[in-house]
């Protein structure tokens, strides 16, 4: 049984002004002003943006999330970060990327102050299974993986780096169809191969380059977090809890050894270099000891993957063709992304054309509202 508290409950707009096209609802104490097209059933999650519920599309009668943004540009970095996110999702388009189904077109274009975004519903996310008492089979394991590859193939195909992946942004389904979301620090790689550097990756999740601030790095990082989330998946458990960076640092080194000087020479900052030298000798564990029940070919892609040197990880491909998953993998059905994407943006822009560009990246779903107004 519902808890009637949790489902969705209609209002009176503020101020008694019912604008057209709308309806009015609250959730967890949010009121959502959303299309009438939208029946809203019941808040399902709440982030640092706001709240997301799920919802009916009377139109097609299908089942979607509809995740609330409020006051968007309260935070010029944040309002970036969904900015990108609209961009990189207009543009891709696989299977196992959640898809972003509409924007919803806000009533005041010159002040809008939230956003809401319209996705497919899946029905629970990979931390949420990790943490539960459900079992996970060897099958189980080797399937998630494998959609998680699939679908970062896909991106690493379109120039794209995730950047956060963690069990928490892998959103599954009751069928174990699993999908990756959350772009907002997705970035595209430069002409020369240098990335920004800023704050990336959950901590848990960060590859020793970015711990090490190395000033280039690629498509390896998202490898590393793939390494990262298997094993989690064959302990129910992070393999890497760090509290800090330097903790995360060593955590690493304590399970895969002291490195050797040859594989220290991708670390382009003098002071970290010297940090993992002064570490004091460590011979490692053996995955085999860390997860004993665990498939000896998962083990041994998972050791492929947590490599500290960047150059000798295993890419997604070699990963995907991998004895583990490759039974799996017919890569003539999962082609590569038709173009590259480009989401930078100039870090530098203020409110007013942040602004102008989220409104052009909605009414990329509202044809309709272009065409009736002249626009663009």
């Amino acid at each position: 049984m519902e808890n009637i508290s949790e489902m969705a409950t209609p209002v009176e707009p503020p101020n008694k002004i019912r604008l057209k096209g709308k309806h009015y609802y609250t959730m967890w104490h949010t009121l959502f002003e959303i299309d009438t097209k939208y029946v809203p059933i019941k808040p399902i999650g709440r982030g640092a943006y706001g709240v997301v519920c799920s919802s009916i599309n009377r139109e097609t009668n299908e089942r979607v999330a509809i995740k609330k943004i409020n006051n968007v540009f309260g935070n010029r970095i944040d309002a970036l970060r969904i900015l990108r996110e609209l961009m990189l999702l207009r543009c891709v388009k696989h299977e196992n990327v959640i898809a972003l189904k509409d924007v919803m077109v806000p009533t005041n274009w010159n002040g809008f102050k939230d956003v809401y975004m319209v996705y497919e519903l899946m029905d629970t996310d990979l931390h949420q299974i990790i943490k539960s008492p459900q079992p996970l089979s060897n099958d189980h394991c080797k399937y998630f993986i494998f959609q998680l590859l699939r679908g970062l193939k896909y991106l690493h195909s379109a120039n794209i780096l995730h950047r956060d992946l963690k069990p928490g942004n892998l959103l599954v389904n009751a069928n174990c169809e699993l999908k990756i979301c959350d772009f907002g620090l997705a970035r595209t790689n430069k002409e020369k191969g240098q990335f920004m550097t800023e704050y990336v990756v959950t901590r848990w999740y960060r590859a020793p380059e970015l711990l090490l601030s190395c000033d280039k790095y690629g498509t390896s990082i998202d490898i590393w977090s793939v390494g990262c989330i298997l094993a989690e998946i064959l302990g129910r458990k992070p393999i890497f809890p760090g509290t800090d960076c330097l903790t995360q640092l060593k955590l690493i080194i304590s399970v895969l050894g002291s490195q050797p000087e040859v594989d220290l020479e991708f670390i382009d900052n003098a002071k970290a270099k010297r940090f993992i030298k002064s570490l004091s000798f460590c011979r490692g564990v053996q995955f085999c000891s860390l997860y004993p029940q665990g498939d000896p070919l998962a083990l041994d892609l998972l050791g492929r993957m947590l490599v500290f040197d960047p150059s000798k990880r295993i890419t997604v491909t070699e990963a995907l063709c991998h004895p583990y998953i490759s039974s799996l993998y017919d890569p003539n059905f999962n082609p590569p992304a038709e173009y590259r994407v480009n989401v930078e943006i100039d870090e530098n822009i203020g409110e007013p054309v942040i602004r102008e560009m989220m409104l052009r990246e909605i009414l990329c779903y509202h044809p309709e509202v272009v065409y009736a107004n002249g626009l663009f």
